[in-house]
């Protein structure tokens, strides 16, 4: 009986129900990494050391794991499924060794919005399945407007059971604003960067089993859908992982549509490394070299503040290339690097994805000072702005030349509300080109970056005539948006009649993917459009050409989801 009774609590630690659906922790070894790619397909990856694979799976996904892989899996206590406290009074919070409950997370974030209304604003940039809020706040010097300032976005918790990062971020906040005019370096990071924070991108995965308490805290969602496997990819597409895009997921998306995120970190819990780009693909960031940098920056900083031993298990550096560790599809990380055109890192700060209470302050001290040192990178590298002869802030591409590559999507566009661009960048000599739709491409040669440095360079864009014809100069056509999503609008102005106008969207293997084709188009002003919405168009680089006749005009684009 003793031993039943033994098995049948392993057996209730081991997994729970979400929403109906049991959740799986397990391990078992594989014989060579290249295995790792076709199972982050079946199941969600945590962790691999030395050929050890840690995961979680569903009840649906650890059934086909099993019907279609020879392993020998071993099933794990859930991490994290353990009986926590939580703050039932503002005042636990005061030590900032809690985690708060639900009601009191709000509240904080309500109060400290409300004490600084001069330099912060809380906004709720969605809702989670069960309805709680997902709450971001703004911290600038004029968080009402926008300005000449790259943007930060620090972000927390997206797998519910790592909830060391939830604690830091709202004591990061906290720090910001009361330091704000006390403390010069802070004081200059709130008036030059309009940080964004958002401490719990997962509360139903937190609060799994009610809002005071942590003691059933999942990594999934309330729909059983691990969150960081839910974005679109580069690789595999709008959704990697089979499922819709969840409400968190929706929620983040939106938010990175509407701002103009520079550079972005996302705090998990269950290792000790900086990931940086790509998870999706083994190949290296065009940036490669400046994210080892900016990685290094944040590692060896919580090495230098903490006991020896944090941030070295994994390995000695503290960083690591996503795929170097293991592949994973539809990340975040990649997302927004990708598709949004930031640069982020995934920051694994703590073994125990849970640990005690009272060690948050221990982790605060460790991190401290990396947090503000990763924030300062965004001020580096290459700013200015994009304007047009009347001072009007253009939409505008900002390329390295020889440097940047479509494949990775790492060319930068500015804020066309203020015309801003922010090219973090290592240390060497670049060209830049700039382009926008209706205007000529201006080359601005040897801008020198050296290391921890920023170099201003502001481009006044001249406008062209929008014509086509043997001897026109400069563009001749123009197509927008770029980068583009449901419909490509063209236009294109004849000063004569033309035979076989022929317009053609190729992909980057020169495929054609949208064609039309008109005999006879008079002189003038034509407009046109390409409907390219209902997802049938992979993420990435494309062509647009225009064969009027025996010539042929081209321009690249970016399609994005």
């Amino acid at each position: 009986m003793i031993r039943f009774l033994l098995l049948l609590l392993f057996l209730v630690m081991a997994s729970h129900s979400l929403q109906g659906q049991k959740v799986h922790y397990i391990k078992f070894r594989i014989d060579h990494k290249s295995e790792l790619d076709s199972v982050t397909r079946m199941i969600s990856i945590d962790d691999v050391r030395d050929k050890v694979v840690y995961a979680y799976a569903t009840g649906e996904q650890m059934e086909r794991f099993r019907r279609n892989t020879p392993y020998d899996i071993q099933l794990l206590p859930l991490p994290g499924n353990k009986r926590l406290k939580t703050a039932a009074i503002s005042a636990d919070m005061s030590g900032w060794d809690a985690y708060p409950s639900y009601g009191q997370y709000e509240a904080m974030m309500d109060s400290m919005a409300s004490a600084y209304p001069d330099i912060c604003e809380l906004d709720t940039i969605g809702k989670t399945v069960l309805g709680r809020s997902l709450l971001v706040m703004r911290i600038t010097d004029h968080p009402g407007r926008e300005e000449d300032e790259p943007e930060l976005f620090y972000t927390s918790t997206m797998h519910g059971n790592e909830a060391v990062g939830y604690v830091l971020m709202l004591r990061l906040i906290d720090t910001l604003l009361t330091s704000y005019g006390q403390d010069e370096r802070i004081t200059n990071l709130v008036d030059s960067i309009d940080i964004f924070i958002n401490p719990n991108a997962n509360p139903d995965g937190t609060y799994g089993h009610d809002d005071q308490t942590l003691s059933e805290a999942s990594r999934y969602n309330a729909n059983g859908v691990d969150l960081n496997r839910n974005f679109p990819d580069p690789q595999d597409g709008p959704h990697p992982d089979g499922q819709s895009w969840q409400p968190e997921t929706r929620a983040m998306m939106d938010f990175a549509k509407k701002q103009h995120i520079t550079l972005s970190a996302n705090f998990h819990g269950g290792a000790e490394v900086a990931n940086y780009p790509w998870d999706t693909w083994e190949r290296s960031h065009a940036d490669s070299s400046w994210l080892r940098h900016i990685s290094r920056i944040y590692a060896e900083s919580a090495q230098e503040n903490s006991p020896e031993g944090y941030f070295s298990i994994l390995t000695p550096s503290g960083i690591i290339k996503g795929t170097d560790w293991y592949t994973i599809y539809g990340g975040r990380q990649d997302y927004m690097t990708y598709f949004q055109q930031s640069r982020e890192v995934t920051m694994e700060i703590s073994d125990d994805k849970i640990p005690p209470a009272s060690t948050l302050p221990d982790y605060w001290n460790y991190n401290r000072e990396a947090l503000l040192r990763y924030m300062e990178q965004c001020l580096r590298g290459i700013r200015g702005v994009v304007s047009d002869e009347w001072g009007k802030p253009l939409k505008a591409m900002v390329e390295v030349v020889g440097h940047d590559r479509e494949q990775d999507s790492s060319m930068v566009f500015t804020d066309p509300d203020v015309g801003d661009y922010h090219r973090m960048i290592d240390t060497g000599n670049y060209d830049l080109r700039f382009s926008a739709a209706g205007y000529s491409d201006t080359l601005v040669r040897n801008i020198k970056v050296g290391r921890e440095q920023v170099n201003r360079m502001d481009v006044v864009m001249r406008r062209i005539v929008q014509s086509v014809d043997e001897d026109g100069p400069g563009n001749r056509f123009i197509c927008y948006p770029n980068p583009f999503q449901d419909v490509l609008h063209v236009e294109v102005h004849f000063q004569r009649e033309v035979e076989n106008l022929v317009i053609q969207l190729a992909d980057a293997q020169g495929r054609i993917v949208r064609s039309m084709e008109i005999e006879h188009t008079p002189p003038g002003l034509h407009r046109f459009n390409l409907n390219t919405s209902g997802g049938s168009l992979s993420p990435g680089s494309y062509y647009i050409r225009i064969r009027a006749g025996s010539r042929t005009f081209t321009r690249k684009l970016l399609h994005l989801y």
